[in-house]
């Protein structure tokens, strides 16, 4: 995975600690050692500190006083708290945008879902969820809630994050995704409230269920008691 710079050094720094995560490459339950990334990256040690403060907001990185930091565990707690909290904010906006949507909103929407078409089929896993990010904040400018919006975009990496997961079960995870698009626009488009509902619920527990397959069931140490 190729480092490439983006906004400021200690977004870019973040951005590709959280790129790492979300494909496996820095492990649940993994230290991160500011020392060895700050070299592997050639960035300094506080670029490297001030991400990790990011990544710990974003619930991707927890830091245990005298312990260090840690990847965040990935559990049937964590997971299904996600969801769940998913569920409640996006059902929200989702009612927003269906009731004030513009013309430019569903073309952006249509849009998105094309290239998010076009990625499924060239296998481009990053750019395809990346996507969903700017599909998600299409309905975010109708929540006119700074603290709805905030929470999301903390959130947002760990959903990504274990889209990752469940794609061990195979491509179907994202075709459920482009398929959770399709109707849900279709919905949208009609107006039609209790669809959208059913819709959000019904793919949140089914990647939920996805995520909660793919966890390791062995009990791992938390690194607070060591």
């Amino acid at each position: 995975m190729e480092f490439k710079p983006k906004e400021t050094l200690t977004e870019q720094v973040a951005q590709h600690l959280e790129d790492m995560i979300a494909a496996g490459k820095l492990k649940s339950g993994q230290r991160i050692y500011e020392g060895v990334m700050a070299k592997e990256l050639n960035v300094s040690h506080g670029s490297v500190r001030e991400a990790l403060l990011l990544l710990e907001k974003r619930h991707l990185v927890k830091n245990l006083p005298r312990k260090g930091n840690y990847i965040t565990e990935l559990d049937e707690h964590f997971v299904k708290s996600l969801y769940e909290a998913l569920v409640l904010i996006l059902s929200h906006t989702g009612m927003k945008l269906l009731r004030n949507w513009k013309n430019e909103d569903i073309e952006r929407l249509e849009a998105l879902y094309e290239r998010m078409n076009q990625c499924f089929k060239s296998g481009k896993l990053l750019e395809f969820l990346d996507l969903g990010i700017e599909y998600t904040q299409t309905s975010l400018a109708y929540a006119d809630n700074y603290f709805l919006v905030a929470s999301i975009q903390d959130l947002w990496p760990s959903a990504k994050r274990c889209a990752f997961v469940a794609l061990r079960q195979g491509p179907k995870v994202l075709q459920d995704n482009l398929d959770q698009m399709r109707h849900s626009l279709d919905a949208i488009k009609a107006k039609d409230e209790e669809e959208l509902l059913r819709i959000i619920h019904f793919y949140a527990q089914e990647q939920c269920n996805q995520v909660l397959a793919c966890l390791d069931p062995a009990p791992r140490k938390d690194p607070a008691g060591e």
